[in-house]
């Protein structure tokens, strides 16, 4: 788990936007206050119309450890897995991931891809033996039926591990979108020890997570803004990495 929290930083800060642009973008819209968690209590600056107001000066504050502690530890040669299979999360977090070549779960979480990571590791080797012989025209030996069987075998295993057919090893962060929604791999995360950043809505529990960013879990525009800073945080810790190479 996360440690001297105070200690980690990077030369290079991802700028935090203001929070009247967090506003534009809804960050601070909770959940209705009947679906209220008492753990987000430190985060909530009231209520209006029902819904609980997140405090934006809280989310500025803990949205910089949070892309600080990213960007020192992919500098350090961390690697992240980005999470968010709700609808209104998943082909944002698509879009940053493979922009970046970082591995991502936008379909389901598969259960023991952190408790159980040998067996999706044979997983994820077989989806990319499949593809391989697909590719090259390795399955044209076989019979229309048989080909019809191998693709229905492939978008399957598409679906499973097709945006972690290149994590090698367990990811030594997670950033995750909702983690009610994301309960599975919360859990995981926390018996495998895995650090983990995430978006954390009033109906949730931010002790769950190592670094929570208080915000709104639903919105598009919330998502889009967090997970691109969490991206740009990513690519500030890799050019760190590359500048102390080439030093």
């Amino acid at each position: 788990m996360a440690t001297d929290k105070q200690k980690i930083s990077v030369s290079n800060e991802v700028k935090i936007p203001s929070t009247l642009d967090m506003a534009k973008a809804g960050l601070h819209l909770g959940h209705k206050t009947t679906r209220h968690s008492p753990q987000m209590d430190p985060y909530i600056y009231g209520a209006k119309n029902t819904i609980h107001i997140i405090d934006l000066e809280k989310t500025s504050e803990k949205l910089r450890g949070a892309l600080n502690f990213i960007a020192s530890s992919v500098s350090q040669g961390a690697n992240i897995l980005f999470v968010g299979t709700k609808p209104a999360a998943k082909d944002i977090v698509k879009k940053y991931a493979e922009k970046l070549d970082i591995p991502y779960v936008t379909e389901r979480w598969l259960g023991g891809i952190l408790t159980n990571f040998s067996t999706i590791s044979g997983l994820i080797e077989k989806f990319n033996k499949m593809q391989k012989e697909k590719d090259e025209g390795e399955w044209e030996k076989y019979t229309k039926k048989e080909r019809h069987e191998f693709l229905k075998k492939l978008d399957k295993l598409q679906t499973l591990v097709g945006g972690i057919k290149n994590l090698k090893r367990k990811p030594d962060i997670i950033y995750i979108i909702d983690i009610v929604k994301e309960k599975t791999g919360v859990r995981e995360a926390r018996r495998s020890k895995i650090p983990t950043v995430a978006v954390v809505d009033t109906n949730a529990n931010p002790e769950l997570i190592d670094w929570p960013i208080p915000a709104n879990d639903d919105a598009i525009k919330s998502i889009e803004l967090i997970t691109s800073l969490v991206a740009e945080a990513v690519e500030r810790g890799r050019e760190k990495t590359k500048k102390t190479q080439e030093h």
